[in-house]
């Protein structure tokens, strides 16, 4: 079994979770806004940052340029469909895209989005920890002692803790910017 891969992992997912993060801004349009956005588009589910030019020409407008026209009406209901809540104006293969003025209501459902986030990271965390207890299992049979198997667990659980109060502390910087006026 080896920690070193376990930890790399479970970094994977916290790395998801800033990216994914990255894309709730509260006070201006930026276009790290619609990273995480997937687009089903040539039979699969592609980033939209791979089938369009993003810009940000005002603090409060997002510019989506498609590169092909077959493509775009697929990005505008990824866009609309997106938990951001964001309603482009098209024009033609260019969709202009206004960032409204956050309310308390408005920023209650980033604070939602953002909670939705950091879950779905802290699943992540906890099946890599599945993973690694199934391989101390196995080795264990393979002839592994217990000692060492329950010195290796424990240490598993404890980068598993570590890497989860990592998350909560991302989580709740980002929930202190997102409610912060």
């Amino acid at each position: 079994m080896n920690l070193d891969d376990l930890k790399r992992r479970m970094d994977g997912a916290i790395s998801v979770l800033r990216t994914e993060l990255a894309g709730l801004r509260t006070g201006r349009a930026s276009s790290g806004m619609l990273d995480p956005i997937m687009v089903n588009a040539y039979g699969s589910h592609m980033p939209i940052t791979q089938l369009a030019t993003i810009s940000v020409p005002e603090p409060r407008l997002i510019m989506v340029q498609v590169w092909d026209r077959a493509t775009a009406g697929a990005v505008e209901k990824a866009i609309r469909e997106s938990s951001l809540g964001l309603n482009p104006v098209v024009e033609g293969q260019v969709f202009r895209i206004p960032i409204p003025e956050l309310n308390a209501e408005r920023r209650q459902e980033f604070v939602k989005v953002a909670h939705k986030y950091a879950e779905a990271a802290r699943i992540s965390v906890r099946h890599v920890r599945r993973d690694g207890i199934d391989g101390l299992k196995k080795s264990e049979k393979d002839g592994m002692s217990e000692d060492e198997s329950r010195k290796l667990s424990e240490k598993v659980q404890k980068l598993t803790d570590d890497t989860i109060a990592e998350i909560d502390a991302i989580l709740a910087a980002k929930e202190a910017e997102i409610t912060q006026i």
